[in-house]
């Protein structure tokens, strides 16, 4: 009856991987506005200037966890950071994107996450522009 029990454990946890792994889009690269699966993930818009957005969002990034900057540059077409996100116990890195420009007035910030291994990244590129967005609506609008 024990090894019946086993068995019927390991064939439902089998079953809820496979039924968990099914449940998340097939995509390796996420953006803000531009990816459908998430409707969620859209773009930021704030009523300060594109330097403070830019040094807020440094320092949001220099904040998290496992992030680092690899590069940034500003030009006419607005500024970027490049940054890199590794995973807390694969070592899985994805490479994100942060993109401030100014528009009607307004500075607008839209983010890209692409994972750098497979084609498959099981909500993770979705969380890390989830997490960046909560980070950066925080430093800007928390004492």
């Amino acid at each position: 009856m024990k090894r019946f029990l086993f068995r019927v454990l390991i064939i439902g946890l089998l079953a809820g991987g496979v039924a968990a792994i099914l449940a998340w889009p097939r995509l390796n690269e996420v953006e803000t506005g531009r990816t459908p699966e998430y409707p969620d993930l859209q773009v930021h818009e704030y009523g300060r200037s594109s330097r403070h957005i830019l040094a807020a969002a440094e320092r949001t990034v220099a904040k998290l966890p496992r992030w680092t900057i690899v590069g940034s540059g500003s030009g006419r077409a607005g500024s970027e950071i490049r940054a890199e996100m590794r995973a807390a116990i694969l070592p899985l890195k994805h490479a994100v994107t942060i993109r401030i420009t100014r528009k009607k007035g307004r500075t607008v910030v839209s983010a890209r996450s692409r994972s750098e291994l497979g084609k498959w990244d099981f909500g993770q590129n979705a969380r890390n522009i989830r997490t960046f967005m909560r980070a950066l609506d925080e430093e800007l609008f928390l004492p």
